[in-house]
């Protein structure tokens, strides 16, 4: 006698949307811009100085956006109050809840103490750009060095509170092999740096800074941190083939009949050591042939930022098309409308809105480490980049310029 097994599979819709992956991204760019701040704005590094600058830009307009990237990923955004009415210690994301804008006010206070002796510089201007100063300055008093440093490590210690819990609320996740491995966090954090590192660059580029120093240094963070990220996917490699059992071995059996894990993998192994060898060789060129290279540099930040763009995408979007009651891989297609490209689009022109109006009203070029009313000599001389010199110069003939 014949007969038959009918097997239903339920279908799912995906758990979380694209709003997902540019909340992951900006919010990895801002800590990791905090920490590119550091060494001018909280230890005096003044070689530094361009750097941090830049950095702040990044920080500062990222981190304000990855907010609202988040509220939207959790498709009733209204409900946000359901984290603090019914807080759980035990859920990273309820955690992350109260992190986060305790570490967003830590980064905009960072950013009014660095930004704050500039725009003392700009109350006497004319328009509105002298308005905004006069009520952003909050009067002529100095701004002491030590808050800048308490503050700026506060941002620090915060900073790394939301690495470990934007890692942590994926790797708990023991229904998705992909995701539940101990060796996802690090490798955010380090593609984060790749991708805060490659927006400098651009930045720089688009700014008309153009900072020798600041290119020179952001390569050295690229080489770096391709390097561990290098040895992190090597280290879960080796983790999943020699094991029978775990996470990882799970991980790599899931995807092992997939062309397109293996073509996203290999994508992703030339890519990221395409950009460490054209790094390297960059920066082992005489310093003498250095200047002329740099001004090229930028199309590495390019390269960067869409490394750590699409990791978030393939860890957030792509992993769900693996099937967790069934064999086999559902398909996702990217709707036009808020939830796909509109969302995604919209959140960079956010992004970008804000950069604008950073650069409309916030005379950034001239913010300095440690908060002094006026510019000094010594600060002038000791960048060796000219430009940035040269904009200290004028800073302390004429105060500080409106750069809108």
């Amino acid at each position: 006698m014949n007969s038959t097994i009918e097997l239903l599979a339920p279908r799912y819709d995906i758990a979380w949307y694209p709003w997902a992956v540019q909340y992951f991204f900006l919010i990895a760019i801002s800590y990791a811009s905090v920490w590119l701040t550091a060494p001018a704005l909280i230890f005096g590094k003044k070689t530094w100085l361009p750097t941090a600058r830049l950095a702040l830009i990044a920080c500062v307009s990222t981190t304000l956006v990855a907010p609202v990237a988040l509220l939207a990923d959790l498709h009733q955004p209204l409900r946000f109050w359901h984290f603090y009415a019914y807080a759980n210690t035990h859920s990273w994301m309820s955690i992350g809840s109260v992190v986060l804008p305790i570490y967003l006010i830590s980064v905009l206070g960072l950013a009014w103490l660095a930004w704050r002796p500039a725009l003392q510089a700009q109350r006497s201007a004319s328009g509105l750009g002298g308005l905004i100063a006069k009520w952003l300055s909050l009067g002529n008093g100095a701004t002491p060095r030590v808050l800048v440093a308490v503050v700026g490590l506060t941002a620090l210690l915060l900073s790394s509170a939301i690495m470990l819990y934007t890692g942590a609320e994926l790797a708990v996740v023991k229904a998705r092999p992909l995701w539940n491995t101990l060796w996802l966090p690090p490798m955010l954090v380090a593609t984060g740096f790749i991708a805060a590192a490659g927006l400098v660059l651009v930045l720089n580029r688009a700014s008309g800074l153009r900072s020798n120093d600041a290119t020179r240094q952001m390569l050295y963070v690229l080489l770096a941190f391709c390097a561990v990220a290098g040895l992190i996917a090597l280290s879960w490699l080796l983790d999943g083939m020699n094991a029978h059992v775990g996470s990882v071995a799970a991980a790599l059996e899931s995807v092992r009949h997939s062309p397109s894990w293996r073509s996203t993998a290999l994508w992703g192994s030339v890519t990221g050591a395409a950009l460490f060898a054209v790094v390297a060789l960059l920066l082992l060129r005489p310093p003498h042939r250095q200047p002329a290279l740099f001004a090229w540099a930028w199309l590495l930040g390019l390269v960067a930022i869409h490394m750590g763009w699409m990791f978030r995408w393939v860890v957030l979007m792509d992993v769900q098309h693996v099937a967790r009651n069934s064999a086999g891989f559902h398909h996702y297609g990217i709707p036009a409308g808020s939830s796909g490209i509109l969302g995604i689009v919209g959140t960079f022109g956010l992004w970008l809105a804000a950069i604008l109006l950073i650069e409309l009203f916030i005379p950034w070029r001239q913010a300095k480490q440690g908060g002094v009313n006026t510019p000094t000599p010594l600060d002038a001389h000791a960048s060796s980049d000219p430009l940035a010199a040269t904009s200290d110069s004028l800073n302390a003939k004429q105060g500080a310029p409106n750069h809108g």
